[in-house]
């Protein structure tokens, strides 16, 4: 019987770095403390990664590339099953975020990273995630206004950004709602996506009000 390989030196720096991260900030967290958490020295993190920015980068890279496949899978699914259904594509959205943070293997530290993303400013953090993870917004955008074709762009940004928000609230466990004694994760977990995709597709068919 095979022995699973050990996590490589990469591997273990990148898991020091996002529950450092998760625990301190970004800019609270030195790559001496990411260092000495993944038992290296400083030349294997330039060796690498070459700077503490594209650390952070890959922390991200590392989990939303593979969020990412599976959120545009199950778009692209939920279009071709039924074009003009709002929940399949709040699922496709929804979803696979979810199931990341329940990961056993450091999921719940990355939501907290997400958080720390929202909460601190970091311009160059912000510009690589748009310019890598953008795209995916747009699609979703795009899915959803052919299904609510009464809102205008504005207004159906405002409400993606507030799914993504209330989304990364819910991943992050912070709510008032915690997983009942003798419920399973995954049930929680289905529990807490339906509930939200019903409270966002509410959101988005609400009509657009005239504030001028």
């Amino acid at each position: 019987m095979s022995t699973p390989a050990p996590f490589s030196t990469k591997d273990r720096i990148l898991g020091a770095a996002e529950e450092l991260f998760a625990q301190y900030g970004f800019s609270g967290t030195s790559l001496r403390q990411v260092t000495s958490r993944a038992d290296v020295n400083i030349a294997a993190v330039n060796y690498h990664f070459g700077s503490k920015e594209n650390l952070v980068n890959e922390v991200f890279r590392r989990r939303m590339d593979e969020m990412t496949d599976n959120r545009l899978a199950a778009l692209k699914a939920a279009v071709e099953a039924g074009p003009a259904e709002l929940e399949p594509i709040l699922a496709a959205f929804v979803e696979p975020a979810l199931a990341m943070a329940q990961d056993r293997h450091g999921g719940a530290s990355f939501m907290r990273v997400i958080a720390r993303a929202y909460a601190e400013k970091n311009d160059a953090l912000r510009k690589f995630l748009s310019d890598h993870y953008g795209h995916v917004l747009r699609d979703f955008a795009k899915a959803i206004s052919a299904v609510v074709p009464e809102l205008s762009k504005e207004e159906l940004y405002w409400r993606l950004d507030f799914l993504a928000g209330s989304l990364t609230y819910a991943m992050s466990d912070f709510g008032l709602i915690k997983r009942p004694s003798g419920t399973s994760d995954a049930a929680h977990r289905a529990r807490a996506a339906r509930e939200l995709i019903r409270f966002a597709a509410a959101g988005f068919r609400c009509r657009p009000v005239d504030l001028s």
